[in-house]
């Protein structure tokens, strides 16, 4: 058991070295079951359990070059929790992806065939900025555009939640004696929960000498932000039951599709009786797939607008008096017209775009049942800086050392962390996150049996 922790802790600390995520534990792992399903859907072929059962598990991933949160880890925290907001003149960006699986169930039809199925609520987020100087000493809009001059602004964010009903077949395409070739494929069925993006373009100042002061004034820039529409269907002094009925009774459908392949290079080392069976075995396993192929629809919110051409003469004084004290986003609008000359109302739908990616992963067993997984994800989602939106997943390339019978046999729970220092330190909590799982299978005694007929027979 002690090579078991080391090697998970040597997993969980590689891994965060690609920003890894998705269970980093099991990847590649034949325990994963039923969880596997989110990186490849063939992957339900190589478990030797003919089932199992995810009761409930959930994962929350974080990156910000923007804020530090302070005195926060996972082990202590004091009675306040505070901020910092980095200076500097640099671009910012913050994400947050979140993913619940709800009761997600594998059963093996055999060694060739296998059917997953479940719920998960998912979501997904991010913000980006341009350049942009900042210092925790600034006062008004004066003292900021004074920092930025000669810098162009510019920001994008776009969040997407939902939750999806999923099902997925998959078989054995070939197999013989130099390796096998499982695919797979996921139907999902969507409802998108909430959806919010917003967009600034081009936003610049120009600067005007007013006897011996600096003020700014509005030279250029446009903006586009909206929200799903079930937003206003919430109402302060209503029961929380009566509100969340109106939020989600006003969602619409949507769909995706994940589709993927495994290939296993077979050993070709004699084998005997006394191995036992050894049809899950390989060498080396290949897997490639296409995840989350689809968008949700949301219906635009009705304080949704796009806005250009800012008006002659509106300097930064007028800014701090028109916005100071803006508590919802009617008031902003309103504020907000009086500056520009076109202002309209965004009406119908919008969509955006699931974590459409491309996942490579390979896994290669080593001696003493141990391995080492790596996995590279290309997201195919574009800038949102356009009008098609998208939301992207947060993984680029993972190295997870794993030992097979560490944390991921430990029992039914399973826990693990994105980022060690989130434990130790009093200041990461803002890059890192967690995942946690409570997964059933049937013990040792339950593999799939071995096909005899052609086994040789026993002395």
């Amino acid at each position: 058991m002690r090579r078991g922790a080391i090697g998970l802790l040597l997993g969980l600390m590689c891994s965060v070295c690609g920003w890894g995520q998705n269970y980093n534990a099991l990847k590649g792992s034949p325990f994963a079951g039923a969880i596997g399903v989110s990186d490849n859907p063939a992957s339900i072929l190589s478990t030797p359990y003919p089932w199992d059962i995810t009761l409930f598990s959930a994962q929350v991933q974080n990156a910000t070059n923007a804020v530090t949160f302070h005195p926060l880890s996972y082990l202590s925290h004091a009675d306040t929790i505070g901020y910092t907001i980095k200076n500097g003149n640099f671009k910012r960006y913050a994400e947050v992806n979140y993913n619940i699986h709800l009761l997600n169930v594998r059963l093996a039809l055999g060694r060739k065939a296998g059917i997953a199925f479940g719920a998960n609520l998912r979501g997904y987020g991010a913000a980006r900025t341009g350049v942009a100087n900042y210092n925790d000493s600034l006062q008004n809009m004066n003292q900021f555009f004074k920092i930025n001059e000669g810098n162009t602004y510019s920001a994008n964010t776009v969040t997407s939640s939902w939750l999806e009903l999923f099902g997925t077949y998959s078989r054995t395409i070939w197999d013989d004696e130099a390796g096998r070739l499982n695919a797979g494929v996921t139907l999902k069925a969507m409802r998108g929960i909430s959806g919010i993006f917003g967009q600034l373009k081009s936003g610049s100042v120009e600067p005007s000498a007013v006897g011996a002061q600096t003020i700014y004034l509005l030279n250029g820039g446009s903006a586009r932000y909206g929200y799903s529409s079930n937003f206003d269907k919430w109402h302060d002094g209503r029961s929380t039951t009566g509100n969340l009925k109106d939020f989600l009774g006003h969602t619409r459908a949507g769909a995706a599709v994940d589709l993927g392949v495994e290939y296993l290079v077979k050993s070709q080392a004699v084998t005997n009786y006394a191995d036992g069976d050894t049809y899950y075995d390989y060498e080396w396993k290949i897997g490639v797939s296409l995840l989350d192929i689809g968008e949700n629809r949301y219906q635009y919110g009705s304080q949704s607008r796009a806005v250009s051409n800012p008006k002659i003469g509106v300097a930064d004084s007028n800014l701090n008096a028109k916005f100071d004290g803006v508590t919802t986003l009617a008031n902003f609008n309103d504020s907000l017209a009086t500056i520009v000359n076109n202002l309209s109302t965004l009406n119908g739908t919008f969509a955006i775009w699931n974590p459409a990616r491309l996942v490579i992963n390979v896994d290669r067993p080593l001696q003493d049942r141990f391995a080492v997984n790596a996995s590279f994800t290309l997201n195919l989602g574009g800038s949102n800086n356009g009008k098609t939106l998208f939301v992207k997943d947060m993984n680029l390339l993972t190295v997870t050392p794993r030992w097979m019978g560490g944390a991921v046999k430990a029992g039914p729970l399973l826990f693990g962390v994105h980022n060690w220092a989130n434990v130790f330190s009093k200041s990461k909590i803002q890059n890192g996150g967690f995942y946690l799982a409570l997964v059933i299978r049937p013990g040792e005694g339950f593999s799939l049996k071995e096909d005899k007929r052609y086994s040789c027979p026993k002395y």
